[in-house]
């Protein structure tokens, strides 16, 4: 009949026309870092060691405010006891209460892996960065000393620097200061050509990109292209890289303390403890097997975790 049928359909429906857009900008907000945190939850491996993770730093950072032992109280009627209600982990060879030392030299081992992967990803990243953005003789400079560093033997080299810097570093930061400024940055010096050369090939792919190529139209300068366009984008190698630093920064210090090279002996790090503990295996394993457990489990968690970040980050895998 006339008049009942409309003469548009939109006429008739202007609330469903004005609900679209706002259904379409929902759908098209879209963040990479919720993305990435989406993809990073299904590896089921990586939150698990996340959380064993996030428990041993709570630990070493809350458990010697609970667990209020002195580190250094020699006990020698309570030496190499196995773990009880008065000593969790047992005692060492002079009475000490190992669970009080562990925590405590969490903190020292935790904090060299993560001062040697900062120094370790800043170098890398700066001499990559170069390296990437620039073409000819200084690519070729740069990248035959990351080759050169790369040839060398580490723990031979580790040694050496050690033995001729300990000296003048402690007189100028004392005992520990001097040690720990030492190792961190020889081991972080020694770990910043694999962050280097990757760097270097994530710029050398982004530079040429369209994006990259519309900023440098426009008139943006080198400084510019890279630390608004092409940094972020080669940062989740980065990441990945800096995750595996953390632990074989771990593994290094405690190498060096078991050698006796690391931290003074009454400085409880992993690496020590596990080096007072070799002469007692036998009749007091409790002692080494807690040392070794903790440094296992965090160097563990830790990789398991970058195995995580380098699929969640990764935007041609499928999770």
């Amino acid at each position: 009949m006339p008049g009942l049928t409309p003469a548009s359909l939109s006429a008739e429906a202007p609330p469903a026309a004005a609900a679209a857009p706002v259904e379409t900008r929902r759908k098209a907000r879209f963040s990479p870092w919720h993305e990435s945190w989406r993809r990073f939850r299904r590896h089921k491996l990586a939150v698990a060691s996340g959380v064993v993770l996030l428990l041993i730093v709570a630990a070493i950072i809350i458990g010697p405010l609970l667990w209020r032992l002195p580190i250094n109280e020699i006990d020698f009627t309570a030496k190499l006891q196995g773990p009880s209600w008065a000593h969790p982990l047992g005692t060492d060879d002079l009475g000490q209460d190992v669970l009080a030392r562990l925590l405590y030299g969490g903190r020292i081992s935790l904090a060299v892996g993560l001062a040697a992967m900062l120094v370790a990803i800043t170098v890398g990243v700066l001499v990559g960065a170069l390296a990437g953005m620039s073409s000819g003789h200084l690519d070729a400079v740069l990248m035959w000393l990351a080759d050169l560093f790369l040839s060398l033997p580490q723990l031979p080299l580790l040694l050496l620097l050690i033995y001729l810097f300990r000296d003048a570093l402690k007189t100028a930061f004392g005992p520990e200061g001097g040690v720990f400024v030492l190792i961190v940055v020889v081991i972080g010096g020694l770990r910043w050509m694999p962050a280097a050369r990757l760097v270097r090939a994530q710029f050398l792919s982004l530079r040429e990109k369209e994006f990259v190529e519309a900023a440098r139209a426009l008139g943006a300068s080198k400084p510019r292209q890279v630390i608004r366009h092409i940094l972020p984008n080669a940062l989740g190698p980065v990441i990945v890289a800096g995750t595996i630093d953390v632990a074989a920064a771990i593994i290094a210090e405690s190498t060096l303390s078991f050698l006796g090279l690391g931290f003074p002996p009454d400085i409880p790090t992993w690496g020590r403890l596990l080096a007072d503990a070799k002469d007692y295996l036998d009749i007091a394993p409790h002692w080494a097997l807690a040392a070794g457990a903790a440094i296992f489990l965090t160097v563990l968690s830790i990789n398991f975790i970058g195995d995580g970040l380098r699929d969640a980050l990764d935007p041609r895998s499928v999770i």
